[in-house]
């Protein structure tokens, strides 16, 4: 019986070492992988042009007079988020990447400086506020914000969200809240450098590690929100995006593919 149950625990663990099982690698040059969307388009930046390559055709997009792009959010591919901190600026763009509304922050009577900013659907962004140190929600259709969050202590790492959470990697804490301003989660950073979302879930980068942080955006105590490690081949990871259970990592020279595939949380 003893020899039964040491066996159960070693598969239990193999089952949990094995949660990224590999699917595709093949070669992709580009300066930053952004991500896939639902409908297989693969967006990447390259010369500082937004590009758009897939199923629904080969389309581009670039103001240099903008600066730097800082961040895109593909989560609704008809409203693509482009975020420009150089000029505090968004431009949202449709699904062949041309231009919808361009929201500059500068311009705006309750002017604020910005370091992230993406889709909070309803036509309204995820926006953190670098003058108050406070997570909002911008509707630009009504030109109404919403604070989110009480200002936070720190340097705000890395955000990720989707229409109906935003997480925050703070330098000391990693926080969700829902589109009503509720925190539902809170934790230590414990060290991570980004995060990406699925849902209620969470991807942590520390040091080219890779953790799972299940459900946590579920404020239920009786939840396990227990971190697991994953495991995949030595890759250095440049960028990477999780989307439909598979998860994406660009390493510089190659895409890869993994499916992720964890043990069912009792």
């Amino acid at each position: 019986m003893k020899q039964f149950l040491i066996l159960f625990l070693l598969i239990c663990q193999m089952s949990i070492a094995q949660s990224l099982a590999p699917i595709s690698k093949a070669p992709f040059v580009v300066d930053r992988f952004i991500g896939l969307d639902n409908y297989k388009n693969t967006y990447f930046i390259k010369d500082h042009v937004l590009n758009k390559q897939g199923p629904d055709g080969n389309f581009l997009f670039n103001d240099l007079q903008l600066g730097r792009i800082t961040s895109v959010d593909i989560i609704n591919p008809l409203k693509v988020v482009v975020f420009f901190q150089d000029t505090n600026t968004v431009v949202l763009l449709d699904n062949k990447l041309n231009e919808i509304e361009r929201i500059n922050f500068n311009n705006l009577p309750q002017f604020f400086n910005v370091s992230t900013a993406t889709n909070a659907g309803n036509n309204s962004l995820w926006l953190f506020n670098v003058d108050t140190q406070q997570l909002e929600l911008y509707n630009y259709g009504s030109k109404l914000q919403t604070v989110v969050s009480q200002p936070f202590p720190g340097k705000l790492i890395s955000q990720a969200s989707n229409f109906n959470y935003c997480f925050t990697l703070m330098e000391k804490n990693l926080r969700a809240f829902n589109i009503y301003g509720s925190i539902l989660n809170e934790a230590p950073s414990e060290g991570y450098e980004r995060i990406i979302q699925q849902n209620e879930n969470l991807i942590a980068l520390k040091e080219n590690s890779l953790y799972y942080i299940p459900d946590f955006a579920k404020r239920n105590e009786a939840i396990s929100h227990e971190t697991v490690k994953l495991s995949f081949p030595e890759i250095t990871i440049k960028d990477l995006q999780l989307t439909n259970d598979f998860l994406y990592i660009y390493d510089g020279e190659n895409l890869h593919t993994f499916k992720l595939t964890l043990p069912t949380q009792e």
